[in-house]
Protein backbone atom coordinates (compact mmCIF):
# COMPACT_ATOMS: atom_id res chain seq x y z
CA UNK A 1 0.00 0.00 0.00
CA UNK A 2 1.32 3.09 -1.04
CA UNK A 3 0.70 6.17 1.76
CA UNK A 4 -0.22 9.83 -0.08
CA UNK A 5 1.15 10.95 3.23
CA UNK A 6 2.01 11.59 6.60
CA UNK A 7 0.36 13.06 9.62
CA UNK A 8 1.30 12.83 13.31
CA UNK A 9 -2.29 11.76 14.06
CA UNK A 10 -1.85 8.52 12.21
CA UNK A 11 1.27 7.65 14.88
CA UNK A 12 -0.14 4.82 17.51
CA UNK A 13 1.30 5.37 20.78
CA UNK A 14 0.23 2.86 24.07
CA UNK A 15 -1.84 4.62 26.03
CA UNK A 16 0.34 4.91 28.84
CA UNK A 17 3.13 6.78 27.01
CA UNK A 18 0.01 8.59 25.60
CA UNK A 19 -0.46 10.07 28.40
CA UNK A 20 2.77 10.75 29.94
CA UNK A 21 3.53 12.96 26.80
CA UNK A 22 0.25 15.03 27.33
CA UNK A 23 1.00 15.73 30.51
CA UNK A 24 4.54 16.57 30.02
CA UNK A 25 3.66 18.94 27.15
CA UNK A 26 0.74 20.55 29.87
CA UNK A 27 4.23 20.89 32.13
CA UNK A 28 6.04 22.94 30.26
CA UNK A 29 3.04 25.03 28.55
CA UNK A 30 2.05 25.97 32.14
CA UNK A 31 5.88 26.40 32.85
CA UNK A 32 6.15 29.09 29.66
CA UNK A 33 3.14 30.75 30.92
CA UNK A 34 4.29 30.88 34.33
CA UNK A 35 7.28 32.63 33.19
CA UNK A 36 5.35 35.27 30.99
CA UNK A 37 3.05 35.99 33.83
CA UNK A 38 4.39 35.03 37.11
CA UNK A 39 1.02 35.68 39.33
CA UNK A 40 -1.07 34.42 37.32
CA UNK A 41 -3.40 32.09 39.75
CA UNK A 42 -5.10 30.54 37.57
CA UNK A 43 -1.68 28.46 35.40
CA UNK A 44 -0.07 28.29 39.31
CA UNK A 45 -2.48 25.80 40.59
CA UNK A 46 -2.59 24.23 37.24
CA UNK A 47 0.86 23.60 37.27
CA UNK A 48 0.87 22.27 41.05
CA UNK A 49 -1.17 20.09 40.34
CA UNK A 50 0.66 18.82 37.20
CA UNK A 51 3.71 18.65 40.13
CA UNK A 52 1.72 16.84 42.36
CA UNK A 53 0.90 14.14 39.95
CA UNK A 54 4.16 13.59 38.39
CA UNK A 55 5.72 13.35 42.07
CA UNK A 56 7.79 16.37 41.86
CA UNK A 57 7.03 17.25 45.45
CA UNK A 58 10.21 20.37 45.53
CA UNK A 59 8.77 22.18 42.52
CA UNK A 60 5.01 21.75 44.22
CA UNK A 61 6.12 22.92 47.14
CA UNK A 62 7.16 26.01 45.79
CA UNK A 63 4.19 26.62 43.88
CA UNK A 64 2.49 26.26 47.27
CA UNK A 65 4.14 28.35 48.63
CA UNK A 66 3.78 31.13 45.96
CA UNK A 67 -0.22 30.73 46.19
CA UNK A 68 0.32 31.40 49.84
CA UNK A 69 2.42 34.75 49.00
CA UNK A 70 -0.29 35.26 46.56
CA UNK A 71 -3.16 35.37 48.64
CA UNK A 72 -2.46 34.71 52.06
CA UNK A 73 -5.83 35.28 53.41
CA UNK A 74 -6.98 31.35 51.05
CA UNK A 75 -7.05 28.72 53.45
CA UNK A 76 -6.92 26.22 50.50
CA UNK A 77 -3.66 27.54 49.95
CA UNK A 78 -2.76 26.97 53.29
CA UNK A 79 -4.25 23.12 53.21
CA UNK A 80 -2.25 22.70 50.27
CA UNK A 81 0.82 24.22 51.17
CA UNK A 82 0.64 21.63 54.68
CA UNK A 83 0.27 18.72 52.18
CA UNK A 84 3.33 19.54 50.39
CA UNK A 85 5.65 20.21 53.69
CA UNK A 86 3.95 16.66 55.32
CA UNK A 87 5.15 15.04 51.82
CA UNK A 88 8.61 15.99 52.37
CA UNK A 89 8.79 15.18 55.75
CA UNK A 90 8.52 18.84 56.90
CA UNK A 91 6.37 18.32 60.21
CA UNK A 92 6.68 21.45 62.01
CA UNK A 93 5.85 23.42 58.60
CA UNK A 94 3.15 21.44 57.43
CA UNK A 95 1.54 21.38 61.16
CA UNK A 96 2.10 25.22 60.99
CA UNK A 97 0.37 25.73 57.83
CA UNK A 98 -2.17 23.83 59.01
CA UNK A 99 -3.17 25.31 61.80
CA UNK A 100 -3.33 28.96 59.44
CA UNK A 101 -5.19 27.20 57.27
CA UNK A 102 -7.84 26.53 59.96
CA UNK A 103 -7.19 29.87 61.56
CA UNK A 104 -8.61 31.11 57.60
CA UNK A 105 -11.86 28.92 57.71
CA UNK A 106 -10.46 25.50 56.54
CA UNK A 107 -13.52 23.25 57.21
CA UNK A 108 -13.46 19.81 55.54
CA UNK A 109 -12.92 18.25 58.14
CA UNK A 110 -13.45 14.77 56.07
CA UNK A 111 -11.13 15.54 53.18
CA UNK A 112 -8.10 16.14 55.58
CA UNK A 113 -9.23 12.47 57.87
CA UNK A 114 -8.34 10.63 54.62
CA UNK A 115 -5.92 12.63 52.50
CA UNK A 116 -2.63 10.38 52.51
CA UNK A 117 -0.74 13.88 52.03
CA UNK A 118 -0.88 13.73 56.07
CA UNK A 119 0.20 10.36 56.69
CA UNK A 120 3.39 12.33 58.01
CA UNK A 121 0.96 14.53 60.22
CA UNK A 122 -1.76 11.73 61.42
CA UNK A 123 1.79 10.09 63.26
CA UNK A 124 2.18 13.30 65.59
CA UNK A 125 0.30 14.16 68.47
CA UNK A 126 0.18 17.84 67.79
CA UNK A 127 -1.62 17.15 64.44
CA UNK A 128 -4.41 15.80 66.69
CA UNK A 129 -4.36 18.75 69.06
CA UNK A 130 -4.96 21.28 66.09
CA UNK A 131 -7.83 19.45 64.85
CA UNK A 132 -9.24 18.88 68.45
CA UNK A 133 -8.68 22.78 68.78
CA UNK A 134 -11.01 23.50 65.72
CA UNK A 135 -13.55 21.33 66.37
CA UNK A 136 -13.96 22.70 69.70
CA UNK A 137 -13.83 26.32 67.94
CA UNK A 138 -16.09 25.12 65.44
CA UNK A 139 -18.47 23.88 68.18
CA UNK A 140 -18.63 27.00 69.94
CA UNK A 141 -19.23 29.02 66.97
CA UNK A 142 -22.19 26.70 66.61
CA UNK A 143 -23.69 27.37 70.29
CA UNK A 144 -23.15 31.01 69.71
CA UNK A 145 -25.07 31.03 66.46
CA UNK A 146 -27.71 28.51 67.73
CA UNK A 147 -28.02 30.66 71.83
Amino acid sequence: MKRRGWSWKDVQLPERLTDRLGTDFERAFYEAALRTDPVNLEVLIALGDIYSKQGLLEQGLRIDERLVELEPREPKFHYNLACAHSLLGHVEAALKALARAFQLGYSRIEHLRDDPDLDNLKKDRRFHEILRQHLARQAQGKKKVEG
